[in-house]
């Protein structure tokens, strides 16, 4: 038997039941009953606060946060909402912000203060940026390794064929270290969806790597370009392998048509993330779930050109989630807590998420009596422990 590193005592489970946990070389080594645990010093008393995996932030972007830096009023679109516009404003903003090492920092802090220890960012790669963001968020990757574990999309926000030397940037990216390709609103941004689609999923299987796609276009063309991602997907045998971000034109479809794409979707194992944003249609999340579609959830932006909201929070995004989605029962709230953070695990392919001997021991304590009332309540203060080590008390980090 494997010698306990560290003992957590009287930690309640999302059953209800008192268990104590042994953490043995930063993963779960057993679970027993509360008051039989022993063979370990030092111990960890959880005094009967609720014990829940580390959240799951599935989709943000540490290289354009004003989050800790000077309030940038936000400036709205001309005409409704434009992403080309929304691209000028960011890169008019970008110009005069604090240095982006010192921006991803402290939102990367944020996170993992709230209990956030997996992540997926998406970093601008494209002809505007070259590979000058990535870098920098590299560095700030390694930085906090052993803090909380970081994904990077290279993401074309400019475009792919918008952006002359864009597709090479994105195969440059992948052997630089990002770990996955994006791409965005193919029909409507580059304005060559089969065009996009081949550079994304070019790169994708010549690397190796997985895909995950800003979508944010509505209505009837959101779909038809989720569809053909399906069949991108399937043709080339990367099921499980691809995501499709905001993806708001499922939130304009009527019920019938929903779930009929719902299907194709499960079919082909793409994710679908959302964040519940506030002004529009989303992504209907019972029904997907319903067909068998994996949804997760990320902040997306926080504090940036896109709009001033965001606090690092993904108990708080679930319970918007939730809000938004007209969940009540607890069977409901469940479902939104289940999508930041098993679901967000199995979308980013994490490994050894949970609680569960084998697991890592990446823990969040809540004083919540259990996961309906966290998901509602969404307390504070935190403890937020990476691999057994306290990593983020009472909304700070420490090291």
């Amino acid at each position: 038997m494997a010698v306990i590193d560290t003992l957590f005592t009287n930690a309640k489970l999302g059953d209800g039941s008192l268990k104590d946990i042994g953490v043995t070389n930063g993963r779960v080594s057993s679970i027993a009953p509360a008051g039989t645990g022993t063979g370990a010093s030092p111990q960890v008393d959880i005094a009967g606060a609720l014990l829940v995996p580390g959240f799951v932030e599935g989709h943000i972007h540490l290289d354009t946060s004003f989050y800790g830096d000077k309030w940038i009023a936000h400036k709205p679109c001309t005409n409704g909402f434009d992403v080309h516009e929304r691209v000028a404003f960011q890169a008019e903003n970008m110009a005069r912000a604090a240095p982006m090492e010192e921006r991803a920092r402290k939102q990367l802090e944020l996170c993992v203060a709230n209990g956030s220890l997996q992540m997926r960012s998406h970093v601008m790669v494209d002809g505007s940026v070259g590979l000058k963001s990535l870098e920098t968020i590299l560095k700030v990757r390694e930085a906090y390794r052993g803090i909380i574990d970081i994904q990077l999309v290279a993401f074309p926000q400019n475009g792919i064929l918008k952006s002359p030397g864009t597709p090479e940037l994105l195969d440059e990216a992948i052997g630089l270290g990002a770990d996955l390709v994006g791409g965005l609103d193919p029909a409507s941004f580059d304005r060559d969806l089969q065009g996009h689609l081949d550079v994304v999923f070019g790169v994708a299987e010549k690397r190796g790597v997985g895909v995950d796609i800003h979508l944010h276009d509505f209505g009837s063309l959101g779909a038809f370009t989720v569809e053909e991602i399906c069949a991108r997907t399937v043709a080339l045998g990367m099921q499980g392998r691809v995501a499709i971000s905001h993806a708001y034109g499922l939130g304009d479809l009527d019920a019938d048509a929903a779930r009929r794409i719902g299907a194709r979707i499960a079919a082909a194992g793409i994710s679908i993330m959302t964040n519940a944003p506030g002004n529009h249609a989303f992504p209907p999340v019972a029904l997907l779930r319903a067909e068998g579609v994996t949804v997760f959830s990320g902040s997306d932006n926080i504090r940036d050109s896109w709009w001033p909201y965001g606090d690092g929070d993904m108990l708080g995004r679930a319970m918007m989630i939730g809000y938004r989605s007209g969940f009540y029962t607890d069977e409901d709230l469940a479902a939104a807590f289940d999508v930041v953070t098993a679901a967000g695990a199995k979308a980013l392919g994490l490994e050894g998420y949970g609680i569960a001997v084998g697991a890592k021991a990446d823990f969040v304590t809540l004083d919540a009596e259990h996961v309906p009332e966290a998901v509602v309540a969404v307390p504070k203060p935190r403890r937020v422990f990476k691999e057994g080590r306290l990593v983020a008390e009472n909304g700070v980090m420490v090291r």
